[in-house]
C-alpha cells in the first residue's frame, strides 16, 4: 500500500508571541505560536487507495460475510415456531364474547379455548410466549412511570412512592404498590396447554413457571421489602394498582421465591418492550425424555382465562411457541442482511476488477509519482 507521509521541521521565525518593543502602544500579534502543532505541521500519514488494495478488501469481506450470512439464515430456519391469535375480533372465534362483552372493571373472568393442530413434533425445550400488537410501551411516559427504588425494597419508597408514578402513585391516600402506569397495565391472561391423545382424552402439558426472567432483575433488581416471609403484613398500609384483582403479595402465594415484587411474571412485564409489536416470555415446557419429543405433532386445545382487553386500543394478541438455537429465537434478518452485504462487496468487487483491467493503461514507469 502507497502512503504518503509528512515530517514536520524546525523553520527560522520570530515567536509568535513577539511584540514591537518600539513602544508601550504596541499591540500584541495575533498569529499562533510556530510550534508543528498549530502551524499543522506534526507528521501525517494518509493511505493512497489502489486497485491492489481495494479490490482484494471487497472480495475478503464477501468471501467472509456470505457463508456467515448463510449460516445464520439456515439456523434459523431450523427453529420451528407456530403462532395463533387468540384477540376474538372475528365472530368465528371462540374468544369473540369475551372480547367483545370483557373490561378491566369485570370481577369474573371469561373463559374460552382454541383448538389448533401442530404439523411437526417440537423437539428440545419449547417456550411459550404471549404477545401483544399495538401497544406502545416505548412511551416516554409510560416508560417512566414506576419506582426503582421501591421495587429494589426500599420501605420509605413503598410508603412514599415516586411522583413519576402519577397518576397510579395512591389511591384512597393510600400508596399503590407497585406504583407506576407499566405495573398497572400487567398482563394477566392465564394460558393452559392441552394436548388431545389418540383417544380423545385431554393431557395437561406442564408449564414451568420460573426461570423465564433475566437474573439480574431477579437477584438484583427486584427485592421484597423485608424480605420473602409475611408479605401480607409488609404491604398493609399499601393498595394494589386499580387494573389488578389482588394485591402483589398474592401473586404467586403457593411459592414465596415467586411472590411480591420477584415474581416472574411481573418482572418480565415490567422489562419495557421497544416496539409496539412485540413478545414476552410466558412459560417454559421442558423436555422429558431424549426418545420423544417435547410437543408431539397432532391436536391441542389452548385454554384461555381471558383477563386482559386489547379491544380498547385496536390492539392483538397472540401466543407463540417456539424453540431456540444457538442464537436464540428465530431471526432471519441478521442472516439476510450479511448475505445482502457480503453479495454486494463481491458483486463491487467483479465490476470494479473489470473496470480497472479495461482502462488501466499505465505501464509500470507511469504509476511511479514524480519527484
Amino acid at each position: 500500500m502507497m502512503a504518503s507521509s509528512y515530517n514536520a521541521k524546525e523553520e527560522d521565525g520570530h515567536p509568535s508571541g513577539a511584540s514591537n518593543h518600539g513602544g508601550a502602544g504596541a499591540t500584541k500579534s495575533r498569529k499562533p505560536d510556530n510550534t508543528a502543532f498549530k502551524q499543522q505541521r506534526l507528521p501525517a500519514w494518509q493511505p493512497i487507495l489502489t486497485a491492489g488494495t481495494v479490490l482484494p478488501a471487497f472480495f475478503v469481506i464477501g468471501l467472509i460475510f456470505i457463508p456467515i450470512g448463510i449460516g445464520l439464515y439456515v439456523t434459523s430456519n431450523n427453529i420451528k415456531e407456530f403462532e395463533i391469535d387468540y384477540t376474538g375480533v372475528e365472530i368465528s372465534s371462540p374468544c369473540y364474547s369475551c372480547a367483545k362483552n370483557f373490561s378491566s372493571n369485570n370481577t369474573t373472568p371469561c373463559l374460552c379455548f382454541v383448538e389448533f393442530t401442530l404439523e411437526q413434533p417440537f423437539e428440545s425445550n419449547v417456550f411459550m410466549y404471549y404477545g401483544l400488537s399495538n401497544f406502545y410501551q416505548n412511551h416516554r411516559r409510560y416508560v417512566k412511570s414506576r419506582d426503582d427504588r421501591q421495587l429494589n425494597g426500599d420501605l420509605s419508597a413503598l410508603t412514599e412512592p415516586s411522583k413519576e408514578c402519577e397518576p397510579y402513585r395512591k389511591s384512597n391516600g393510600l400508596p399503590i404498590a407497585p406504583c407506576g402506569a407499566i405495573a398497572n397495565s400487567l398482563f394477566n391472561d392465564t394460558l393452559e396447554l392441552y394436548h388431545i391423545d389418540a383417544n380423545g382424552s385431554r393431557n395437561i402439558i406442564p408449564l414451568v413457571k420460573k426461570g423465564i426472567a433475566w437474573w439480574t432483575d431477579k437477584h438484583v433488581k427486584f427485592r421484597n421489602p423485608g424480605g420473602n416471609s409475611n408479605l401480607s403484613a409488609v404491604f398493609h398500609d399499601t393498595t394494589k394498582p386499580e387494573n389488578w384483582r389482588k394485591p402483589v403479595y398474592e401473586l404467586d402465594t403457593s411459592d414465596p421465591d415467586n411472590n411480591g415484587f420477584i415474581n416472574e411474571d411481573f418482572i418480565v412485564w415490567m422489562r419495557t418492550a421497544a416496539l409496539p409489536t412485540f413478545r414476552k416470555l410466558y412459560r417454559i415446557i421442558q423436555k422429558k425424555s431424549s426418545t420423544t419429543p417435547t410437543l408431539p405433532s397432532g391436536r391441542y386445545i389452548l385454554n384461555i382465562t381471558y383477563n386482559y382487553p386489547v379491544l380498547s386500543f385496536d390492539g392483538r394478541k397472540r401466543m407463540i411457541l417456539s424453540t431456540i438455537s444457538w442464537m436464540g429465537g428465530k431471526n432471519p434478518f441478521l442472516g439476510i442482511a450479511y448475505i445482502t452485504v457480503g453479495s454486494i462487496c463481491f458483486f463491487l468487487g467483479v465490476v470494479l476488477l473489470i473496470i480497472h483491467h479495461k482502462y488501466d493503461t499505465r505501464n509500470n514507469s507511469s504509476a511511479d509519482i514524480p519527484n
